[in-house]
């Protein structure tokens, strides 16, 4: 088979899909490129990792002959595009044989091929168990962006590290958590008809945060092991996370009498300033709310240094005073996006909730909660 595609064009196409590729594959051919040319003379390229498959389509190629598959060396190719400045390049490959070669304005080259039998085929979605949703992408985008932050990492609770997605007749659920801190974003006018949920491992929780568009839908077919996302000339196939994921509603507090507000930007570089003082293993931060006015501020005995700030507030309740770990608090308050915050709790001992005063978006709802530390009173 034979074609010519832009060199710029190929290479923003495999840059998207090589994401999949991992550092230590099981198998040797999951460091390739498949490559698919079709009668329609569209070029597929797929990548896979044996959990996470990632394919696209590339429809602007020019004097195309045959049709076939071919898989062909990923870092190699990549190498090669990145350093070659916009021109046609032609491919000549012989599937029998496993020739390929790339000629260019100013020479050729020859690659490693391997037989395309060799590379795994994405999972399916049971056609009687499965579901189909078309949601719209910027949507999807808000959630991810939102909750991805506050996934886990723990290879002893699994369940944890992705985004549990929940669908509800009138409204669409996207939570998590590393047992730390926990985000729920809630979309009200996401009415899918339908009592369902899964959980979207990291991995391609973060490929779809790369290349969904805000303008376009998102075509999502899922069962209980996996799920197929098509959004314009791009599919993602992953397998679920299996598991049953906590019930996160019973961690939120209900009853929260002291309540602040505060402007997000002062009271995150505060909190910046201060959290450089204290013990790099704690991490440990102190909150100290009376009458309109919060104390932030953290000390490293070990070191003999310490720092302290004032900050005005809207807060008129009794005096309290919390300890959180600095780096998850600095986390939550670079993720709300709005001016300014609500900051609510009950007691030192128990989680406290953070929330956008006011949502850019009337339906949108987020909601974030941090674990306290315990502190010297």
């Amino acid at each position: 088979m034979r074609f010519i595609v832009s060199s710029s064009e190929l290479l923003m196409h495999l840059q998207m899909v090589s994401k999949v590729i991992g550092n230590r594959n099981s198998l040797p051919i999951l460091d390739n490129f498949l490559f698919n040319l079709r009668k329609d003379e569209v070029l597929t390229v797929t990548t896979s990792d044996l959990e996470t498959t990632l394919t696209t389509e590339i429809e602007d190629l020019s004097i195309v002959e045959g049709e076939g598959n071919i898989a062909i060396e990923a870092k190699r190719l990549l190498e090669i595009l990145r350093l070659l400045p916009e021109q046609p390049l032609t491919f000549e490959i012989n599937e029998e044989n496993l020739d390929a070669i790339i000629f260019s304005e100013n020479g050729e080259f020859s690659i490693a091929a391997y037989p395309p039998e060799d590379f795994p085929l994405p999972p399916e979605v049971d056609k009687e168990k499965g579901v189909e949703l078309v949601l719209d992408a910027n949507l999807f985008l808000n959630g991810i962006n939102t909750t991805l932050f506050a996934t886990g990492n723990d290879e002893l609770r699994p369940v944890m590290n992705g985004i549990f997605i929940e669908f509800f007749p009138e409204y669409m659920n996207f939570v998590s958590s590393d047992a730390h801190k926990l985000v729920r974003y809630r979309r009200n006018d996401a009415k899918t008809g339908i009592e369902k949920s899964f959980i979207l491992p990291n991995k391609p929780s973060s490929l779809l945060k790369s290349f969904l568009s805000k303008e376009d839908n998102v075509s999502l077919k899922f069962d209980d092991k996996n799920a197929i996302f098509s959004i314009g000339n791009r599919k993602l196939v992953c397998r679920l996370q299996e598991g049953e994921y906590p019930a996160y509603n019973n961690v939120i507090p209900l009853e929260n009498p002291n309540k602040m507000v505060i402007e997000r930007m002062d009271f995150l570089n505060s909190l910046k300033r201060v959290h450089a003082f204290s013990n790099e293993i704690t991490s440990l931060v102190e909150l100290e709310l009376d009458k309109d006015q919060i104390k932030v501020s953290a000390k490293d005995v070990d070191y003999n240094v310490s720092a302290y700030e004032n900050l005005s507030c809207e807060y008129s309740n009794e005096k309290i005073k919390i300890g959180f770990k600095g780096s998850y608090l600095t986390e939550i308050l670079q993720n709300l996006k709005s001016a300014d915050i609500n900051f609510e709790l009950s007691d030192p001992n128990r989680a406290a909730l953070l929330f956008p005063y006011v949502n850019e978006n009337e339906n949108e709802d987020v909601l974030m909660l941090i674990m306290p530390m315990m502190i010297d009173v």
